[in-house]
């Protein structure tokens, strides 16, 4: 397929056959693409602790949270919400949509790791790690609350249903999480058994604690 002109270290160079090097550049996108699988896979083999290392190496150009957003909009609608790690009241115009485990490390806007903020703590939070103890308790509040308005109110039931198209794709937890007559204790120990792994290996791979400061 190819030879060495010369051997000089990052200034090696190699000489394609002429037929190969046609091959290559008419099939240029398949071979990218089975390159490209193949490194993935090396990646995630050597690295069974990281979740979505292809969405990391690839991530997406736009992440679309309106419909979660809009969900929210509905229930604080409803009922008086306040956001978890400032416990600021919460309105249509406010509400920003926050990765309790940061996206850049689960690399998914599943439902069960989003919490709704204002946008001034979504930034001061950034890439960091909520400090479990202080907020998780507090977050498992926030979620059965929204369980508790899904079951209650059939439009509050029907923009879960459109929220959970995109952002539920585990059906297994799904059924554990969002099935009804879960009392508060059950939903929070199903919850924490769902984050608590992710979170602790997001911890171990070095993502900082984080306390909003008042």
């Amino acid at each position: 397929m190819y030879y060495f002109l010369q051997f000089s270290g990052l200034n090696t160079q190699i000489q394609i056959q002429e037929e190969w090097a046609d091959y290559i550049d008419r099939n240029y996108e398949i071979i990218q693409g089975w390159v490209e699988l193949n490194l993935i896979q090396y990646l995630q083999r050597r690295n069974p602790s990281v979740p979505g290392i292809v969405d990391k190496l690839y991530p997406p150009k736009e992440r679309n949270l309106e419909k979660v957003k809009k969900y929210w909009k509905m229930l604080v609608s409803i009922k008086p919400v306040c956001e978890i790690y400032g416990e600021n009241s919460l309105n249509e115009k406010n509400i920003s949509i926050d990765h309790f485990v940061p996206w850049s490390y689960v690399a998914h806007d599943e439902l069960w790791n989003l919490t709704p903020t204002t946008r001034s703590i979504n930034s001061s939070k950034g890439n960091s790690l909520p400090d479990w103890n202080k907020y998780f308790p507090l977050l498992c509040k926030m979620e059965y609350l929204s369980y508790e308005l899904m079951w209650e109110y059939p439009e509050v039931h029907k923009a879960f249903d459109k929220c959970a198209k995109e952002h539920l794709n585990n059906q297994e937890i799904r059924h554990k999480l969002y099935q009804s007559g879960l009392s508060e204790r059950e939903f929070s120990g199903r919850l924490e058994e769902v984050m608590f792994p992710v979170y602790q290996s997001a911890k171990s791979m070095g993502f900082s604690s984080w306390s909003l400061r008042t």
